[in-house]
């Protein structure tokens, strides 16, 4: 096992420019997502780390060794894709044990790696099957097995279940967060889920533009954004965002109007600043728990999405576009009594993006 460090890495393709001056910090066995929209630079930068791709400038370390220059095959770490790579004429023990043959691993030595990792994913009854024979999601098993097998000090996983149905995904991600506790590896995870990096990372890093944006404990991202881009992007549904004006002593957003003495977190004396709420802290009035202070309002329902337990609620506060996520048993006709509670509230400053307060401070 080895941790992975990352010191100024910067990666461009010709004049353009996908990663900026990345630092980063991987502890020996933990679990970390790289998350991000497509274009991001995570798949990027996990090719670096693979050797696949060379940094424009930099230095990573695995384990404490430089290896910049050193070639994929001697940086001791398996890579799994997104489109498994199995080799189709090969049957699956074949595929777990080619790379083991080609090192010239002993065969005995072969035959108990393959079998401990055919046991760990449940693979038994498909070692004479062939890649066509197998569905997506023991296809990606069998990845992961190849992976295993080779008992390498780092993992790197790249959106390896984007082609998996949404099942599947629900599924392989238990798989891949017990496998990881079973193995106590290093893991790096790549994915534009959101929903995959807080459920099966220790910590996230979320990039955007090329550079990290938060790098934190999925609890922390989601509950303390480091700015409104990783509020808006983390979560199943994006938090809401609005600009709003502070006059007279109170907060005007969109049409509602509520005295600063009724938010429990200090705001500075400014004029514009952006307020975020998200979609699930948005109750319809009769839902909502008791607190003297309760933002109520009305709103005119553009659409709603039937999600089975819940519905996305979509309508206008003010000029903005907002989401409420409530009971799908809630009636919604045109006018919806909607309400939120003052503690739920994010504070913004409208040029740097960032929070005003840490959450925690809040009373």
């Amino acid at each position: 096992m080895a941790g992975v460090t990352l010191t100024n890495i910067s990666k461009s393709f010709g004049k353009k420019e996908i990663l900026k001056d990345i630092n980063l910090e991987i502890q020996d066995g933990e679990f970390i997502v790289l998350v991000g929209a497509s274009g991001c630079g995570k798949s990027t930068l996990l090719r670096m780390i693979a050797g696949l791709e060379t940094p424009t400038q930099g230095q990573i370390y695995i384990g404490g060794d430089f290896v910049n220059k050193t070639p994929p095959k001697d940086r001791d770490i398996a890579m799994v894709f997104q489109n498994y790579a199995l080799y189709p004429h090969l049957n699956v023990k074949e595929n777990m044990s080619l790379s083991l043959e080609v090192r010239k691993v002993p065969k005995g030595e072969i035959n108990k790696r393959v079998d401990r990792a055919s046991e760990i994913l449940k693979l038994d009854d498909y070692l004479k099957a062939k890649p066509k024979e197998l569905s997506g999601g023991q296809r990606q098993r069998v990845a992961l097995a190849r992976a295993i097998v080779r008992e390498p000090r780092v993992f790197l996983m790249d959106e390896p279940l984007s082609n998996l149905d949404a099942k599947l995904r629900n599924q392989m991600r238990s798989e891949i967060k017990k496998l990881h506790q079973k193995l106590k590896t290093t893991f790096i995870y790549v994915t534009h889920d959101q929903t995959e990096a807080l459920t099966m990372g220790d910590r996230i890093a979320v990039l955007n533009n090329g550079q990290i944006q938060q790098i934190d404990t999925p609890n922390n991202i989601y509950n303390y954004p480091s700015n409104t881009f990783v509020a808006s992007f983390m979560g199943a549904n994006p938090m809401n965002i609005i600009e709003a004006s502070i006059n007279n002593g109170f907060l005007i957003f969109g049409n509602i109007s509520i005295s600063l003495k009724s938010i429990l977190e200090k705001l500075p004396q400014v004029d514009r600043l952006l307020v975020g709420v998200r979609p699930e802290k948005i109750v319809c009035i009769q839902d909502a728990s008791y607190h003297f202070n309760l933002i109520k309002f009305k709103t005119k329902v553009d659409f709603e999405e039937n999600l089975g337990a819940n519905k996305n609620v979509y309508f206008k506060l003010g000029k903005s576009d907002f989401c409420a996520s409530i009971p799908s048993t809630a009636e919604t006709n045109d006018i919806l009594d909607l309400s939120i509670n003052p503690r739920d509230l994010y504070f913004f400053d409208y040029i740097s993006k960032e929070p005003f307060n840490k959450r925690e401070e809040i009373i």
